[in-house]
């Protein structure tokens, strides 16, 4: 390293990262993409499964609802993960977590009959899909340690538009969970829907093992940083004023996903129901339906990776979660399938934008040391936000919603907004949803800390890692370059 780069360092000014970086930091995307393609295939797989084989909103509503819990619960620990270890090794445990949990939920597949795996009120149930959930729950520890490598590999001028760019890749992703779950549950059944993750778990796990970033040991792993670091993290939280406000105009997003998450599903199954010489078709229309829907996802990130968030992120994020508002309360106004396709195909081109924001901002004003715990704290508060409508809105729908809107006075109360049809009821809960999302975050534009939060972006300073072997890090293999490079160094020292 330079003496210039050395000095910097020292100082805390910003240092350009490797000049392999956007190569290294590609491959890592991709690995991801892989590994996030395999859990959400299995886990959509398994939800389509349960609500076919049970028709039970209540149950889609619990497990969607424990997905999220469990993340909520388990990101301040993957948070503090990534920042005491070097991420390349926090996404190899992930991999082998998450590939001996879906060898668990196999055998159990096989060692006991489907009845057995379907029964709501016995434990096996929810032994087989606590594991799966469990494998994909672990499969996020990855995520949040890609969030980091984006300060570790790209120049502070592109996060956005290298924020974008996971959007883009998480939306082809989504396509092909969505085809192919839906296929693979109507067309193989949920054995061998199991058996192609377990084989592409292992692929993703193999290519990963030939990356290599070029990391330090972080000074974390040494300082006694506790496993799960609440007081580090705030500490982070507090050190960027306003930063607690994004993470709460971020949760906006959440309270209506939540809602989604409980509802998306049945709702569509039954609208994309064909049946066709005796046959029907549900599970392979709607996961067909979801997948041309997501290419608004590939759009929506391709758009931020092309043009950025402009100057203020924070002010983009928040009308974006408006009009999803305005989308959630109208799209299931009618059961025309084109309303309902053409609005999720909009809802999935503005998530990108939302996430990105918010990575943007963390990415600028929050010390790359510290950027795992307080990617970890806010994924915690986010995630908390979904199961909380999830578990509210599912008993809810299923035992007293549905049911009015099914009988003669819901139709006649409210029959003039919502039409005719099977699902007027999830239709109602979509539409109060979508409302209350518009008006909370139309509030938050009036808000001190949207103000203090704008002013704080513009005026920080860009925070990078300063080197692999930086003050408080180390390579144990390599040393680095004057370019910030990686030069590989012999066995023989």
């Amino acid at each position: 390293m330079t003496e210039e780069h050395s000095a910097d360092a020292a100082s805390g000014v910003v240092v350009a990262p490797p000049a392999n970086g956007r190569r290294t930091f590609l491959a890592v995307l991709v690995n991801t993409a892989a590994a996030n393609v395999t859990t959400s295939f299995l886990w959509f797989a398994l939800t389509f499964w349960v609500y076919l084989e049970t028709r039970s909103v209540l149950a889609t509503g619990i497990v969607g609802g424990a997905y999220m819990l469990l993340l909520a619960v388990f990101a301040m620990v993957f948070g503090s993960l990534v920042d005491r270890h070097r991420k390349h090794r926090v996404m190899v445990v992930s991999g082998v977590v998450t590939l001996v949990a879906f060898l668990l939920a196999g055998a159990l597949w096989l060692a006991l009959p489907e009845t057995a795996l379907l029964d709501l009120g016995a434990p096996w149930f929810w032994a087989f899909s606590g594991i799966i959930l469990g494998g994909a729950v672990i499969e996020n520890l990855r995520n949040i340690a890609l969030s980091t490598t984006v300060t570790l590999l790209v120049p502070v001028e592109r996060h956005a538009n290298a924020n974008g760019l996971v959007g883009t890749v998480q939306g082809l992703a989504f396509v092909v969970t969505s085809v192919f779950s839906g296929l693979s549950v109507g067309f193989l059944g949920m054995g061998w829907t199991l058996a192609i993750a377990i084989v592409l778990t292992l692929v993703a796990l193999v290519h990963l093992l030939t990356i290599r970033l070029p990391e330090a040991r972080p000074s974390a792993a040494a300082d006694g940083t506790p496993l799960v670091d609440l007081r580090g993290a705030m500490r982070a939280v507090r050190a960027a004023p306003g930063l607690f406000a994004l993470i709460v105009f971020s949760t906006f997003n959440n309270l209506i996903g939540g809602v989604y998450m409980a509802l998306m599903d049945p709702y569509g199954l039954e609208l994309f129901r064909i049946e066709i010489d005796g046959r029907v078709y549900d599970a392979e229309v709607w996961g067909i339906v979801l997948a041309i829907s997501a290419t608004g996802f590939i759009i929506g990130g391709g758009l931020v990776a092309r043009f950025g968030l402009g100057r203020n992120p924070i002010r983009t994020m928040l009308w974006i979660v408006m009009a999803m508002g305005v989308l959630g309360a109208v799209f299931t106004l009618r059961e025309w399938w084109w309303l309902y396709g053409l609005g999720i195909w909009v809802y999935m081109a503005l998530i990108p934008p939302v996430e990105a924001a918010e990575q943007t901002v963390i990415q600028k004003v929050v010390p790359f040391e510290t950027q795992g715990r307080v990617f970890g704290f806010a994924a915690a508060f986010e995630s908390a936000a979904a199961p909380v409508t999830s578990f509210l809105i599912a008993p809810i729908a299923q035992f007293l919603i549905i049911p009015y809107m099914n009988d003669d006075a819901g139709r006649a109360g409210w029959g003039w907004l919502l039409g005719e049809g099977q699902s007027r009821g999830i239709a109602l809960v979509f539409l109060g949803a979508g409302i209350v999302m518009v008006v909370v975050a139309a509030l938050a534009f009036a808000t001190r800390s949207y103000r203090v939060l704008s002013t704080q972006y513009r005026s920080a300073e860009p925070r990078t890692p300063a080197s692999a072997s930086g003050p408080g890090g180390q390579l144990d293999d390599d040393v680095v370059d004057s370019r910030g490079g990686v030069v590989p160094q012999s066995d023989e020292r």
